[in-house]
């Protein structure tokens, strides 16, 4: 893994006329930052969401029009219940947050997700800031997966499809996902020495070029980030086909 990082390290800067339109990330690695600091997993999760912050506002710069992370998944809900209200009071902070600012700073924010789990409060900001978005004309957006897993997002789609008495087909079942109105991620990012997409974009992701780097997410920064599309850039994409 180190030595495929340094191959990305050194293999030239960012083609900007080649930048992919769509990236997801998995944003992972931030209660082992916290634990190799001696601190609670919650503090990484406080870094992890400067992180979010600094990267979206970095691909909007870079020209990306869209970038989606994993916040949280369907399964994350097992995990301690401080971790789980910390989270969600980070999200409610950064919520408050981005209602000030989105218009400023014109970049749209989408949700993903089955949100009728989540919290009241954080739904109602959820709302406001998704309508806020609605009015804003700009070529920018972040989405955010929230209660999120790629197999219920199928087996949501795929009921309402049922439901609706349509045909079950592909793009039936594309027009029912979560993420319908949103391009297929061009590269798949996940940080924390992983190499899974744990439940991640799963009908999305079909052809997306996957990286993975050991680095933990609160240090993933836009030097990061550089590597990655670098690496995303010198790949041959051909979609099934040849050239």
């Amino acid at each position: 893994m180190a030595q495929r990082e340094q191959l990305y390290q050194t293999a030239g800067q960012v083609d900007m006329s080649r930048l992919p339109r769509h990236i997801a990330i998995i944003m992972d690695g931030n209660g082992r930052w916290a634990k190799k600091r001696g601190l609670p997993r919650t503090a990484g999760h406080k870094v992890g969401a400067e992180t979010f912050r600094k990267v979206a506002k970095y691909c909007k710069r870079l020209g990306v029009p869209y970038l989606t992370v994993y916040a949280f998944s369907t399964e994350n809900w097992r995990r301690p219940k401080e971790e789980v209200d910390t989270i969600m009071g980070l999200l409610e902070r950064y919520l408050h947050e981005a209602i000030d600012s989105m218009a400023r700073e014109n970049i749209k924010l989408c949700f993903l997700g089955d949100l009728s789990a989540i919290p009241a409060p954080l739904r109602a900001l959820i709302d406001k800031a998704e309508a806020i978005s609605r009015e804003l004309d700009s070529p920018y957006q972040a989405n955010i997966c929230l209660n999120y897993g790629g197999r219920d997002e199928i087996l949501h789609a795929a009921r309402a499809i049922a439901e609706a008495g349509e045909s079950f087909t592909e793009e039936n079942l594309q027009r029912h996902l979560y993420s319908a109105a949103i391009p297929d991620p061009d590269l798949l990012i996940r940080p924390g020495g992983e190499q899974r997409i744990s439940n991640f974009l799963l009908w999305q992701a079909a052809y997306s070029e996957f990286y993975f780097c050991d680095t933990l997410w609160p240090d993933f920064d836009e030097a990061a980030l550089d590597k990655a599309i670098i690496a995303y850039q010198s790949r041959d994409r051909r979609f099934g086909g040849v050239k």
